[in-house]
């Protein structure tokens, strides 16, 4: 009863005050509560529940005809726990009073449950002083760890127990949050839930399960997880370099725009259907789509749904949840990145435009060099420039540095264009000067100017004695970093298609 119970939704109709008391006196064996909180959602909750439970007493055969009462305490709570099912599931432990007092998931219910009857869990600081109030078990199977981390977290926020809260010390809950008023929904972990504009799921008592789950879902339902503000509208977006994720198929990749609006937010829809506990539901839902992509010849379509679904069925298989929780992917946000280079460069304003020099050459021969320009943050390809170097033989980065800058802004002054707010070269002090001899020599007065050495990830600016480190983690470098190797990339493409073509004699 308490596992059909607690899995049909209807329970979320109820008044709060009445659900608190049904959900009570539904994991306390009384089991017509449930029926009665499921037919009259909009009934007088206290008077209903207690006439419920008067009229279930009155039921109750004589006392010699009864069956003898389960024994309860610590011991039997114990002989209890060795007889659990070794399934994943949820399992409540109560106080002498039937009371709830503690819920928690398990990958494996007999042993999780049995370990809080060990000397171990009788000396530790966090299980020691509440442990011997455990009088009771009782416990849901669900079909895989996940699914137990959901269920674990519905009845965590519905029946409160005391020390779900107290273990916590008195911390935020994390919560699954999913937000809803981007072209691309994006999908968090937060223990600062907002209040508008979000779908929330939890609390969940551990993060690291959460975000274990999260990494489990993203590669069936491919959502993102990034801050970044992607518009449908903005064409640029084609020429974001997506993260890591997309590479090992984790991510739809919706910053590169290689998913529409209407089909990512089909797959949000279909997590929210499996967070909700609808999982059946989604995969005959599924089976549907793939029945029907087969039938009208997408094959590769129905391919995708087809391992959907087959991921779905096997999340019992993925090991514990913790160990699908992966080191942050580090994800270049174009807003955060100018703002940060605003405050690092000490500049009026944040920049808009960045451009990006490198060079490429093998044993001197047929070097060349490349021009990337990003605006707001963003490549933008119409932007980009090849120079094959003319003045220069043999292998010298100093002096290819020097005749590509010359070339570039020498021809921005002639036509008057507008420089860019910053020019990055890919190197260290030397090349920096290379370019700034060429301003000089060009009497042009540069825009900001710096370059960036990849071993170390410093930064060499004009009149500064001592490279500038920032963090790793910073945004500015981040961006800064995607500039360069944005750069570094196209010099290496220009440079193979030279060498190819060389090669074939053209």
């Amino acid at each position: 009863m308490l596992e059909r119970a607690l899995r049909n939704e209807s329970w979320k109709h109820c008044e709060p005050e009445f659900l608190e008391l049904a959900t009570n006196a539904c994991l306390q064996n009384a089991p017509t509560a449930w029926w009665h909180c499921q037919a009259f959602p909009n009934t007088s909750p206290r008077s209903d529940l207690r006439q419920l439970m008067n009229d279930q007493d009155d039921r109750q055969p004589a006392d010699d005809a009864r069956e003898p009462e389960h024994d309860l305490g610590f011991p039997q709570a114990a002989a209890k726990a060795r007889a659990l099912p070794q399934t994943p599931g949820v399992y409540l432990m109560k106080d002498a009073a039937g009371r709830v007092i503690y819920v928690g998931k398990a990958k494996n219910l007999r042993s999780r449950a049995g370990s809080y009857f060990s000397k171990t869990a009788a000396e530790e600081l966090r299980t020691a002083y509440w442990v011997t109030e455990i009088c009771d078990i009782d416990f849901v199977e669900c079909e895989s760890e996940v699914d137990a981390l959901l269920m674990e977290s519905r009845l965590i926020k519905d029946v409160q127990p005391k020390y779900n809260k107290e273990l916590k010390d008195d911390k935020t809950f994390p919560y699954l949050m999913i937000t809803t008023r981007e072209d691309f929904p994006r999908v968090e972990v937060t223990r600062e839930p907002r209040d508008r504009g979000v779908k929330l799921y939890g609390p969940f008592a551990s993060a690291g399960a959460l975000r274990g789950a999260i990494q489990v879902l993203q590669k069936i339902f491919k959502f993102r997880t990034c801050s970044l503000d992607i518009d449908e509208q903005d064409e640029r977006w084609k020429w974001f370099r997506p993260c890591l994720l997309a590479s090992i198929q984790q991510c739809s990749a919706p910053c590169n725009l290689r998913i529409g609006k209407d089909e990512y937010r089909q797959d949000i829809r279909r997590l929210q259907m499996f967070l909700e506990g609808h999982k059946k539901k989604l995969l005959a839902q599924l089976r549907e789509e793939m029945q029907t992509a087969a039938k009208s010849l997408q094959f590769e379509r129905a391919a995708v749904l087809r391992d959907e679904i087959h991921m779905l069925e096997t999340l019992d298989d993925r090991g514990e949840l913790e160990t699908h929780a992966q080191p942050e992917v580090f994800y270049v946000d174009p807003k955060k990145g100018l703002a940060g280079l605003r405050k690092v460069l000490n500049l009026p304003r944040e920049p808009r435009t960045i451009e990006g020099v490198d060079i490429a050459h093998l044993g001197g021969g047929q070097t060349v060099a490349s021009l990337v320009q990003f605006i707001d943050g963003l490549p933008f390809k119409p932007g980009y420039r090849r120079y094959r170097i003319r003045q220069v033989e043999g292998v010298d980065d100093f002096r290819s540095i020097h005749e590509v800058v010359s070339r570039r802004f020498r021809r921005l002054q002639d036509q008057d264009e507008v420089f860019p707010d910053i020019l990055l070269i890919d190197g260290g002090k030397g090349q920096l000067t290379a370019a700034l001899a060429a301003f000089r020599e060009q009497q042009i007065e540069p825009p900001t100017l710096l370059s960036l050495a990849k071993r170390e990830e410093e930064l060499y600016l004009p009149g500064a004695e001592e490279p500038l480190r920032l963090s790793r983690h910073a945004f500015a470098l981040r961006l800064l970093q995607y500039v360069r190797d944005e750069a570094h990339r196209f010099a290496q493409h220009y440079h193979h298609i030279l060498r190819k073509k060389s090669s074939l004699g053209e």
